[in-house]
């Protein structure tokens, strides 16, 4: 009999911080992944907000092997099959409709719808996905309205992204519920605008090394 491989590990299981970068110049890419993968920060979201994006996931999906680059700010078919064409191995929403939904469900690959409410986070139960984005994480509660989802809703798991730092990143990963957060403060607009990646690396590993508080 052939053996069954194991499940591939979730994007939530790779690293306790998942950076969420935005990138200008598409040859800042592959610099700054191998920085954060070095720091042990494999997973990384580059956002779809600027035009450089799609080359700059392609770039990192073909240079750096070691990284799981994926897509963030996925708001409609077009960027899901944007992100897939250029290699994203993951994607990530803001927020979800049922048709964002459907895209992401046939593109083949893992993605975090975002939700705010308990409502959105039943209506994704009810539709099988367990694994979610809790966005903007500071602003709609944060971890006190994170713990109290835990009990009536422990099946969902999430990454809070939005207001997390380096201060609270620990608070949020001791919530039963959190499986990793999102970020950008590995990422000061000034170590970037110098493309000084050994100071990324060294804030990404400290990040990496973020445990649950308590």
């Amino acid at each position: 009999m052939t053996p069954v491989p194991p499940p591939a590990p979730s994007v939530l299981d790779l690293a306790p911080v998942i950076p969420v970068v935005v990138l200008e110049d598409a040859a800042d890419a592959v610099p700054l992944a191998r920085a954060l993968v070095a720091g042990g920060l494999p997973a990384i979201e580059v956002t779809l907000r600027t035009e450089a994006a799609p080359e700059a996931i392609r770039a990192i999906a073909d240079a750096v092997p070691e990284a799981v680059v994926g897509a963030g700010t996925v708001l409609g078919p077009e960027h899901v099959r944007t992100a897939v064409a250029a290699g994203a191995r993951f994607l990530v929403s803001p927020g979800w409709t049922d048709t964002l939904l459907e895209a992401m469900r046939d593109s083949g690959v893992p993605f975090l719808p975002g939700v705010s409410t308990a409502s959105e986070v039943v209506a994704l139960l009810e539709r099988g996905i367990a694994e979610m984005k809790f966005f903007p994480a500071e602003a709609a509660g944060g971890t006190g309205y994170l713990k109290s989802l835990a009990s009536p809703l422990p099946q969902a798991r999430f990454c809070p992204t939005g207001g997390v730092t380096a201060a609270n990143a620990a608070t949020y990963l001791a919530l039963p519920n959190v499986a990793c957060v999102g970020g950008t403060w590995m990422l000061p607009a000034d170590a970037l605008a110098a493309k000084d990646w050994e100071r990324v690396r060294a804030i990404a590993a400290e990040a990496s090394g973020v445990r649950p508080a308590g």
